[in-house]
């Protein structure tokens, strides 16, 4: 009885190789387990990735907490009294995985965890939380330098739950980085919202500026949407480019999205940009309003 209420049972540790992780990498360790004061059947191990999420409802915005890649490491097994057992596993990060760190800085408002299930036959089950750092890939990263030394300074980041339309989603979810601008293009711009959608090839870079309004004029919402290959992350001046995709920016109306173009005078074709679709009703499958994880995510983040 005192072992269905999880009184004795194994514990599990899990180990990574490194808490450093990138979008479309791998990602190593070991799910240690040592077995309690009794046998157990162990149904199965699985690991998680972990994260925040905002989330539009009936009544509002509000986070929420869940999972958003689920991977087996072992299926059912028995656990002897006190037996020791490390099971090795590699788990490949999605590519639209959000970035939580930049040149070992973290992005403020992003939170990130593997999370560790092992599912104990007629007990409690155990689990386990370790926090990683999701670093940009090359690409990625040289678009933020190019931000960086335009002089854009960052305000925040954060997860959005929904879609956007005419971009291919693999998760429910896309980050939103925002920047203030510097003086030379605040008169025309309030902020930047920057959303990288990737894929092992390209990457979707989506830009939103809140534009300010002029004396006869309200302020509005442009939009930018550019496909740019990995290949091209050493040989393009991206300062250059950035700064092209802003005065663009603050050149059109852009109210309603919908505009497609290249970057750079590179030639690369693309889609017209849609809306974010909205969200109602509710939160997806698999997100939930998390307040045991929270209180795990807050922990570690007290503890950093």
């Amino acid at each position: 009885m005192l072992g269905a209420f999880g009184v004795g049972g194994p514990s599990v540790d899990t180990v990574l190789m490194s808490p450093d992780a990138r979008p479309g990498a791998p990602l190593t360790g070991h799910v240690n387990l040592t077995g309690g004061s009794h046998d157990v059947e162990i149904e199965h191990i699985s690991l998680a990735l972990v994260t925040r999420v905002e989330v539009e409802g009936g009544s509002g915005e509000y986070g929420a907490t869940g999972e958003f890649f689920h991977a087996t490491v072992s299926g059912p097994t028995r656990l002897a009294k006190g037996e020791q057992l490390s099971l090795p596993f590699q788990i490949v990060l999605p590519w639209e995985t959000p970035i939580t760190t930049v040149y070992g800085q973290h992005l403020r408002g992003m939170t990130m965890g593997v999370r560790t299930e092992v599912a104990v036959a007629k007990a409690v089950d155990k689990g386990d939380l370790d926090l990683i750092a999701v670093h940009p890939l090359p690409i990625q990263e040289r678009i933020l330098e190019a931000f960086a030394r335009l002089g854009f300074q960052f305000k925040h980041a954060d997860l959005e739950y929904g879609r956007i339309a005419g971009v291919h989603q693999t998760l429910p979810f896309f980050q939103e980085i925002e920047y203030y601008p510097p003086d030379r293009y605040a008169h025309g711009i309030n902020e930047v919202e920057l959303t990288f959608v990737t894929n092992p090839h390209t990457v979707e870079v989506v830009l939103e500026f809140d534009k300010r309004g002029g004396m006869f004029s309200g302020g509005h919402d442009s939009y930018g949407r550019y496909t740019v290959p990995h290949a091209d992350a050493d040989t393009t001046d991206w300062a250059q480019v950035v700064d092209g995709w802003v005065r663009e920016a603050l050149t059109h109306y852009q109210a309603v999205p919908g505009y497609s173009h290249g970057y750079g005078g590179h030639g690369h074709g693309h889609g017209g940009v849609g809306m974010v679709a909205g969200v109602a009703g509710g939160v997806a499958a698999g997100f939930l309003a998390g307040e045991v994880i929270d209180e795990v995510f807050d922990e570690f983040e007290g503890e950093d």
